[in-house]
């Protein structure tokens, strides 16, 4: 785990994060979503986590409102024995969060996608090119590290 939670830290580097920088984490309940967590406080980003089930202009919402620049999705996540289109929720969001410069894809499925060339950039692909050692960024114990939408907040917005 370890590895890979460095390797993923890696990753958020090379595409540009640092140390509170905003990471927004669309994704199914896969290792992979925990190991996104671990890079991002690894490195000192901040990740904002959006449940899967949400629709892509609820996520544009998110996106916007923790002014993340990288978003972590899967192709596709399966719940109740259906497929929910993740990239392709993304995709819509990313509309209108022009901020957004890159988009890091698990293939969970291995389902057709959009791609966008000069953004998107497939986990596992780019995994091969970073190393498995990532030092942790030293933070003072105040840092904000995750961002959470309070549930008054989303009382009004439909999902």
């Amino acid at each position: 785990m370890h590895e890979e939670v460095c390797r993923l830290a890696n990753i958020l580097k090379k595409l540009g994060a640092k140390k509170g920088s905003r990471v927004c984490i669309y994704m199914p309940m896969i290792p992979e979503a925990i190991y996104s967590m671990l890079a991002c406080a690894r490195i000192g980003a901040i990740h904002s986590v959006v449940f899967g089930g949400f629709s892509a202009e609820s996520l544009k919402d998110r996106i916007l409102d923790a002014d993340c620049r990288i978003v972590i999705t899967a192709d596709e996540g399966v719940r109740g024995g259906k497929s929910i289109p993740l990239k392709s929720n993304v995709d819509k969001a990313l509309e209108s969060c022009p901020q957004v410069s890159a988009c890091l894809v698990v293939r969970r499925t291995g389902a057709k996608i959009n791609w966008v060339h000069e953004r998107d950039h497939y986990y596992d692909e780019i995994c091969k090119t970073v190393s498995a050692d990532c030092e942790c960024e030293e933070m003072d114990a105040e840092i904000l590290y995750l961002y959470c939408i309070p549930l008054v907040q989303l009382v009004n917005q439909k999902v």
